[in-house]
């Protein structure tokens, strides 16, 4: 199993690498338009619904995403008109994530499958149009930004099995703890504080100290929610993984749950910086 999820993770690795230094704007685009079909297809399975409308909802997925990024996105970045919905977009994802998903998980709701379909597109197509922005901006601000997400869930891990007493969410996610959670903004308010120069350097206007402390809290607390959120699901599911297509590492679900949540925050915050504003 150890060996199967390094040789996965070597395999992802080089594929990012590829796909970011060797792509340009249109063409990363409908890459993330793929990968969104097929978490779209895992979302589904998630929901409930049977194989051939799980399939039916990866294909218009990659449609969605696709679509929206050819209306949204040039070859150099975001286009002027698109600037008002993609911050609806993003606004919408946000309070779901800071209110109504926590409210969710809080009263245990069972919505219908109505409602998981209208919930699955804020889930999936504002995170896919984010991180064509995040494309577009650079692919060092790419990978410093993405990484706050990798740095509170590594030292979640670490501080919740060192410290870990009080469960977070049990019912949900036994393993993780409010210590693993204070862990994880302590790494990332340090992470946060280290790379706020070279965001500036790669033109991206990072605000006055407490400000961006306060974003920081902001996306490690949705980083979390949005990783119990996929957790619950999978859960209520009765599914271990969100499907197999990553080989030791379960789905893409299981890989970006806490990045879906993140990054349409991101998207909004490079929407107030110089290279994050339309063309």
């Amino acid at each position: 199993m150890l060996r199967q999820r390094v040789l996965t993770a070597i395999a992802l690795l080089a594929g990012l690498s590829a796909a970011l230094w060797g792509m340009d704007l249109p063409a990363f685009s409908w890459l993330v338009a793929v990968i969104l079909g097929l978490a779209g297809w895992e979302w589904a399975r998630l929901a409930g619904f049977g194989t051939w409308t799980a399939r039916a909802s990866g294909v218009l997925t990659f449609l969605l995403v696709a679509g929206c990024a050819r209306f949204a996105f040039d070859a150099y970045g975001l286009r002027q008109e698109a600037g008002t919905a993609i911050t609806v977009l993003h606004s919408v994802a946000a309070l779901c994530w800071l209110l109504a998903v926590p409210f969710w998980m809080w009263r245990t709701l069972r919505p219908s499958q109505a409602v998981l379909v209208v919930t699955g597109v804020v889930v999936l197509l504002p995170p896919a149009l984010a991180l064509i922005q995040l494309r577009a901006v650079g692919v060092l601000p790419l990978l410093l930004l993405m990484a706050v997400v990798w740095i509170a869930d590594i030292a979640a891990y670490f501080a919740g099995r060192s410290f870990g007493r009080h469960k977070l969410a049990p019912t949900i996610s036994p393993g993780k703890t409010w210590e693993g959670a204070a862990g994880a903004v302590l790494a990332v308010q340090i992470y946060g504080a280290a790379i706020a120069p070279l965001l500036d350097d790669a033109g991206l206007a990072v605000p006055s100290a407490p400000v961006w402390s306060v974003l920081l809290l902001l996306l490690t607390a949705v980083s979390i929610v949005g990783d119990l959120f996929e957790s619950m699901m999978k859960r209520r599911a009765g599914m271990k993984d969100s499907s197999q297509l990553l080989p030791g590492h379960g789905g893409i679900l299981d890989r970006v749950d806490s990045l879906t949540a993140t990054l349409p925050l991101i998207g909004l915050y490079l929407l107030n910086t110089s290279n994050g504003l339309s063309n």
